[in-house]
């Protein structure tokens, strides 16, 4: 591996570029119209066009991006988050093509990008699983059949996606078929694949995830859990590590599953292995696999001393990994996602021109970000501006770190969702960790 071409944008590509030239490798960064002006086109050696604004014709053209990153001479591909990070069909492209796509294989992609098929998988291997269907439904009324069987209320998802996209809840039959089509319809625009996959659906628990690390000489790492509860229709505001009511029989169970479900995929790169855990029965259960390094991936650097991207170029090249089992966590890591949004006018997108954008500097503190002041946010990506990271030893003094950096993190020209989290930050539901994944809409909207 020599020249990398970056398939992605904003704070992730940015990242990858200071990455490889840690690394010695030189760096081809794509971009679009609108994208000209990020400063991972700066940083990298070379850059390229990819296309107009639109994604569909720029960043998610997996024949288009492969083009670039032949005729720029390059010889792998890193596809960072989102976009086609999951897409296996690129991902077997880009071997077809001689290019090494840094992350896991294609056959993984699909086998844990199907929901049905990574359940199944998952419960050959012995992991606690939701009960849902056996496989994903392209049409109504067999899907209508299986809910009955599973029982409300029912949690339709994407078979071949995430995110929160082509996810509804359907809380009898009367709702079903209309939550049904509506997923599907969503599915289809945001993944190219109409079907949905069902699971029950457990009302208040915690979404807890495990990182994992694996190579190509059969080693993997679990670097324990990070807990993913604050959300707002299933997209993620807050993340922190470790979880702060995970008991330590099942942060166990959850991170030997991980690991153990890693071991018999023969797993390789970073993927985080998702749970949902209900306090009241105190029982985790597998939901999802992601084939990918994850927005949230600083939470689990902070808190290890990782650096989980460096690690998937090192990967990704052949070498073993060079993380070794981290022992109990010490201490405690908070992300915040700041996005270009009104989080009091229904988290309405608002593109435009950041006037000012100072982050707060200090010991526990990391903001990976992309933005700076002149720089015009677009209406076409995501409004993700960056994310600011604290550490502290404990979750009282983290929580204290995170209110005082917000309050000095000044943002002119578009809302950011920072008044919204140091709201958050004042509830005593977060202060004592009694939160749950609908939390938000349910309790903080109030």
């Amino acid at each position: 591996m020599i020249r990398v071409f970056i398939a992605n944008r904003g704070e992730i590509a940015l990242r990858a570029v200071r990455v490889c030239r840690t690394l010695g490798l030189e760096t081809v960064a794509g971009y679009t119209p609108p994208d000209a002006a990020l400063p991972h086109v700066w940083a990298a050696d070379h850059s390229v066009c990819i296309g107009p604004p639109a994604a569909a014709q720029s960043y998610l053209n997996g024949p288009g991006l492969i083009t670039a990153a032949l005729a720029s001479g390059c010889d792998a591909v890193y596809p960072g988050y989102g976009f086609l990070s999951e897409n296996a069909e690129f991902a077997e492209q880009c071997r077809t093509a001689g290019l090494t796509f840094i992350g896991p294989s294609p056959e993984i992609i699909t086998l844990m990008g199907d929901k049905a098929q990574a359940r199944r998988t998952a419960a050959a291997l012995g992991m606690p699983i939701v009960p849902g269907s056996e496989h994903g439904f392209a049409a109504v009324e067999p899907a209508q059949v299986a809910a009955e069987q599973i029982g409300f209320p029912i949690l339709l998802k994407a078979s071949a996606g995430g995110g929160g996209r082509g996810m509804r809840i359907a809380e009898d039959i009367g709702s079903f078929a209309t939550c049904f089509m509506q997923a599907s319809a969503e599915a289809k625009a945001a993944f190219g694949n109409a079907e949905i996959y069902l699971e029950r659906f457990f009302r208040n628990v915690r979404h807890v995830e495990v990182q994992i690390f694996a190579d190509q000489h059969g080693n993997v790492v679990h670097l324990w859990e990070r807990d993913c509860s604050v959300q707002r229709r299933h997209q993620k505001l807050i993340e922190e590590a470790p979880s702060p009511i995970l008991p330590a029989a099942r942060r166990l169970e959850i991170t030997q599953a991980a690991e153990a479900l890693a071991r018999g995929l023969g797993y390789e790169g970073a993927g985080t292995v998702e749970f949902i855990y209900d306090p009241e029965s105190d029982r985790a259960y597998f939901i999802e696999m992601n084939t990918r390094i994850q927005v949230e991936h600083p939470v689990t650097e902070m808190l290890t001393g990782t650096d989980l991207v460096a690690e998937q170029f090192r990967v990704a090249a052949g070498a073993p990994l060079s993380i070794s089992q981290p022992g109990e966590p010490h201490g405690v890591a908070i992300e915040f996602r700041i996005n270009a949004e009104d989080a009091y006018d229904g988290f309405r997108p608002a593109p435009g021109l950041i006037s000012a954008w100072k982050p707060p500097r200090g010991e526990g503190i990391r903001v990976d970000s992309h933005v700076y002041p002149g720089w015009r946010v677009s209406p076409y990506y995501d409004s993700l501006l960056g994310k600011l990271i604290i550490r502290k030893p404990s979750r009282t003094e983290a929580i204290a770190a995170a209110q005082e950096a917000i309050a000095r993190f000044e943002v002119r020209g578009v809302p950011t969702t920072l008044p919204f989290h140091a709201d958050l930050l004042t509830t005593e539901a977060f202060r004592t960790a009694a939160i749950h994944t609908r939390w938000i809409e349910q309790d903080m909207a109030r």
